[in-house]
């Protein structure tokens, strides 16, 4: 699998690529990345990519010929995405993690200042994604956030993968409560059903807790996984 990820700021990935178990699947080529600056594609003497709106308004937009430049620049795999990273983007969610997942290619767009050209969005990128519903001062965060999300789902990166099918969020349910050792700590006990060794009893316990966990905290999802239960039941 192959990230190529458009950014002004190149060296805002160096210590993240090379951290973790993200680090450890670039080295074992689970998955390559490659960063490309738009503006080694600009043609005047400044090398701007930025620019005034026009009809007027505040802050300066990044210029469309750089950025189509940049992206012209690379190979196209057989299954490619242009993603490009805005707050007017679909939220990033777990499926869509899944789904990007199984792609050869995905292209990181990383937005800056008050947006990109329009032509952008309508011409170059496949879909636009975001963290969340808030601003921030880059698209270098949130497409970090995606390339760990969507890596970590290739096969080889987590030890154990089994893992992955009993987290949050692959069931629509939240993840159960889990404890370590000690057994006791300042006063504050795991619950005798996990030291029970009774394997069936504790996977009900845990089952109860992740919908109690979700109903309290994500009445959204909770009402997701109803209508999912239900819809087995038919």
């Amino acid at each position: 699998m192959r990230f190529d990820i458009v950014t002004l700021f190149p060296d805002f990935f160096s210590s993240p690529l090379q951290s973790g178990l993200v680090g450890k699947a670039l080295e074992r080529e689970i998955a390559s990345v490659n960063l490309i600056n738009p503006r080694d594609f600009t043609t005047d003497k400044h090398h701007r990519v930025d620019d005034e709106p026009y009809g007027g308004g505040v802050g300066m937009l990044m210029k469309p010929d750089p950025l189509f430049a940049a992206v012209e620049s690379l190979p196209v795999l057989p299954q490619r995405e242009i993603l490009l990273l805005t707050p007017q983007g679909q939220p990033m969610h777990q499926r869509m993690f899944e789904e990007l997942a199984t792609y050869d290619q995905i292209v990181l767009v990383c937005g800056h200042y008050e947006g990109v050209d329009e032509r952008v969005r309508q011409h170059l990128v496949t879909r636009e994604v975001s963290l969340g519903d808030f601003v921030l001062t880059c698209g270098e965060i949130p497409a970090l956030a995606l390339l760990n999300g969507v890596l970590r789902l290739r096969p080889g990166t987590v030890g154990k993968e089994e893992s992955l099918k009993a987290e949050s969020f692959e069931t629509d349910l939240l993840d159960y409560p889990q404890y370590t050792r000690p057994a006791e700590f300042r006063n504050w006990t795991v619950p005798d059903i996990l030291r029970s060794g009774n394997h069936k009893k504790i996977a009900q316990w845990r089952k109860s807790q992740q919908i109690e966990r979700t109903r309290d905290r994500r009445p959204d999802l909770y009402q997701q996984w109803l209508q999912s239960e239900m819809g087995d039941d038919v």
